[in-house]
């Protein structure tokens, strides 16, 4: 099913307006991490986990059997793109898509930047965003998704739109 890039990143800033935290401490990010880990062993994904304060502070990560440092460098990346642009790394992906633009003309490298999903804001209702939830290992769209899932899941938050995973995108 193809998705034009418009209708994708208006369901994405719908996610994005919708998961937003009333609060988020270190303690906040045990627990979603733990809600993360639990999930990678319930579906026995070789997906890698972290979350980090907009600073760049890693305050949870885990790498599971199956991971390695390329999914360190990959969430790094995600991270870099999100800290930036302050937006989840698949919404800023699919307005650069929309424009027709890549990390070149953003002025951005490649080896610190990347074009691709995995990224997800955390952002306290009324302060703004103070870090990320970041997973790699799957194909980007489903790194996205699984972040939504579980982060609605964490805020008992439900009817939140999700992206077909076999949207083209």
């Amino acid at each position: 099913m193809k998705m034009d890039l418009d209708t994708a990143i208006g369901i994405v800033e719908k996610q994005e307006a919708q998961l937003q935290f009333p609060h988020f401490s270190r303690k906040d990010a045990w627990d979603l991490g733990n809600v993360m880990v639990g999930e990678i062993f319930d579906k026995n994904y070789a997906i890698s986990a972290s979350i980090r304060l907009i600073s760049g502070l890693i305050v949870f990560q885990y790498f599971p059997e199956g991971t390695n440092l390329n999914n360190n460098f990959w969430m790094t990346r995600k991270f870099n793109t999100l800290r930036d642009k302050e937006a989840s790394s698949l919404l800023t992906t699919l307005r650069w898509q929309r424009n027709g633009e890549d990390l070149a003309q953003q002025g951005l490298s490649p080896q610190e930047y990347v074009m691709s999903g995995g990224g997800f804001p955390i952002v306290v209702k009324g302060t703004g965003l103070v870090g990320a939830a970041l997973v790699s290992g799957l194909p980007h769209l489903q790194d996205h998704d699984i972040l939504v899932e579980l982060i609605s899941r964490y805020l008992g938050v439900s009817g939140v739109p999700r992206l077909p995973l076999d949207s083209g995108l």
